[in-house]
């Protein structure tokens, strides 16, 4: 029996009257160094219960490699911890997640199939999804709350009903998750106008808002008569897209409507609790009329900020849930402390190009391949030809670029393609039969939501010059796992290259790296990868937690894919996520 039940208007915990009061905080956008801190936090609010998503896409990287579960991974650890602070956990597993995430969660391995039907009853997906139960399940069985641990509720799928209507898929998952001997409440979880396609009877159906939430409490109610009232995701801010403004939402218009919530008798899982991270290459997109990567930050004006601090919105949700539940009796948390501003200097330098071709086993081609056919599931692709006529004229890439494109002839730039454009020609003028045509592709996140998950990357069709396809491609993958090494100069190098400066440190504590003068790349501490800067904005400073650096010497390497007018980096104590959109 699990130890969460229901009744015709709430939950029992171990026969007990129970109100869910979580916030979503996700393990793999928060160093691991920190779980235990924002954990603490998450009590000292007043949450009874932590949300997270599943990221299966980096659990298993690899179909027939080994199921990760160590570092930022390592969710028996995270669970563990949760326990320890006296937090329940609701469970989000997917397959699918969205979250913003790179491919909404579905491995690139995967979703490279164009003949699986994804999220439905296909069994080439639900075979795999099965695969990825197995090994993900076995690990947790003892953090699930029949085995005296905190998970006390699993999610079938994950706004299924948004997507399509497929009651024989989510029978599927809901029989793979008991038949693997997950005994806990079993929900779903929708918006209010999605709840009948994405429902399964017999399931607790749960919806998801940020406001209105009378009409919306009101529509999950028409839709399940009986049963707790839920909402699962109570929207408290956004994510930014690279190009657009911040987002936040004022705390008291949040706080008035959490209160809402609760005083109507509802559950409530505050979405972000704490945003935190997309680092490395995990940020997702979304595409509707164009594509729109998603920012290295998930701030989402969450109630912890990006770095851990208890912004406006955690102490007016404090208050609020205090009207309506116990509140611990224990000072509220104070701001982590800063490092110091310091200054970077970055003299060392490596080019990109050269060393891509020199280092990056290519693989040769009459066309160019994608970065799924190259089996690659992230970062960069050098593409290098040459073009045998001279003279001025129209590069076309047949089906465009996927996702952003810097040309260069005999390594001068001529040009960069956008997919967020629909970018497909560029005119250039080719200066001798032979030019080196190179081409640097950048995977800017795979997109996390709708029908296009899973489209390809990288050059998505032939290449053209003046009307004749250009032949003979090396395909030159660049996933950047590996950049130990780097053969450094002190002169400088024109065009995409790698940037290296040291700093001292007398004792670790969180920065914000601040990059004035520099364009577009990626930004790595002792070989922790940060994520994305891009002088497009908003986001005008990347987040570095305190257990990335180290007592004494650390390095700063940076991949500068244009130009800079400076040499430095900075490190300050502030963070700057860009002007606001409200």
């Amino acid at each position: 029996m699990p130890a969460l039940t229901t009744t015709s208007d709430g939950f029992l915990l171990h026969g007990e009257p129970f109100r869910i009061i979580s916030g979503a905080m996700h393990y793999f956008r928060v160093h691991p160094g920190q779980w235990a801190d924002r954990l603490r936090k998450a009590r000292l609010m007043g949450l009874n219960t932590v949300e997270t998503y599943v990221p299966w896409n980096l659990h298993q990287p690899d179909p027939d490699g080994p199921f990760v579960l160590d570092g930022i991974l390592d969710l028996p650890h995270y669970l563990t911890l949760a326990r320890a602070e006296g937090l329940h956990v609701l469970l989000r597993p997917g397959p699918f997640i969205c979250a913003e995430w790179d491919g909404g969660g579905l491995p690139a391995w995967l979703t490279a199939d164009p003949d699986i039907r994804l999220r439905s009853a296909d069994p080439r997906f639900t075979d795999a999804v099965d695969r990825y139960l197995d090994l993900l399940l076995p690990p947790l069985l003892p953090h699930m709350a029949a085995s005296g641990g905190p998970v006390i509720a699993v999610q079938v799928e994950n706004e299924q009903g948004a997507y399509g209507e497929d009651t024989a898929y989510l029978k599927h998952l809901h029989h793979s998750l008991r038949s693997r001997d997950v005994e806990e409440l079993l929900f779903t979880c929708d918006q209010p106008a999605d709840l009948a396609a994405g429902s399964l009877p017999g399931t607790l159906a749960t919806a998801t808002f940020g406001s209105k939430v009378d009409q919306n409490l009101g529509l999950l109610r028409a839709h399940q008569p009986e049963g707790p009232l839920m909402c699962a995701e109570f929207w408290i801010g956004w994510f930014d897209h690279w190009g657009e403004g911040h987002h936040v939402r004022d705390a008291a218009d949040a706080a008035a409507d959490l209160d809402r919530l609760l005083s109507a008798g509802a559950s409530v899982n505050i979405y972000m609790f704490h945003g935190g991270t997309n680092f490395g290459f995990t940020n997702g997109a979304n595409h509707d009329h164009a594509y729109a990567p998603i920012t290295t930050s998930y701030d989402y004006d969450a109630a912890l900020t990006e770095s851990g601090d208890p912004g406006p919105k955690y102490h007016a949700f404090r208050e609020v849930i205090a009207r309506h539940a116990p509140v611990p009796d224990e000072p509220g948390p104070a701001p982590s402390p800063k490092l110091p501003p310091t200054v970077v200097e970055l003299g060392r330098q490596a080019a990109l190009l050269p060393l891509a071709a020199r280092t990056a086993k290519p693989v040769h081609a009459e066309s160019p391949l994608t970065m799924e056919e190259l089996g690659q599931r992230s970062g960069y692709t050098l593409y290098r030809t040459t073009v045998p006529t001279a003279g001025d004229g129209l590069l076309h890439f047949t089906g465009g670029v996927g996702d952003r494109a810097q040309v260069f002839l005999d390594g001068a730039p001529v040009g960069v393609l956008e997919r967020e454009r629909h970018d497909e020609t560029l005119p250039v003028r080719v200066p001798r039969p032979g030019t080196t045509l190179d081409v640097l592709v950048e995977n800017m996140g795979g997109a996390n939501y709708g029908p296009r998950i899973g489209e390809p990357k990288g050059l998505l069709g032939p290449v053209t010059f003046n009307g004749e396809a250009l032949r003979g491609w090396d395909c030159h993958p660049l996933p950047l796992t590996d950049i130990d090494d780097l053969p450094f100069e002190t002169t400088t190098v024109v065009g995409p290259a790698f940037h290296h400066g040291s700093f001292e440190v007398a004792e670790p504590a969180d920065t914000f790296l601040s990059l004035p003068g520099w364009t577009k790349g990626q930004a790595w501490i002792n070989g922790f990868h940060l994520g994305r800067y891009w002088n497009r904005g908003p986001q005008r400073t990347l987040y570095v937690p305190a257990p990335v650096l180290r007592p004494g010497v650390n390095d700063l390497l940076l991949l500068e894919l244009h130009a800079s007018t400076s040499t430095r980096a900075q490190l300050t104590d502030t963070p700057d996520l860009g002007p606001v959109q409200r």
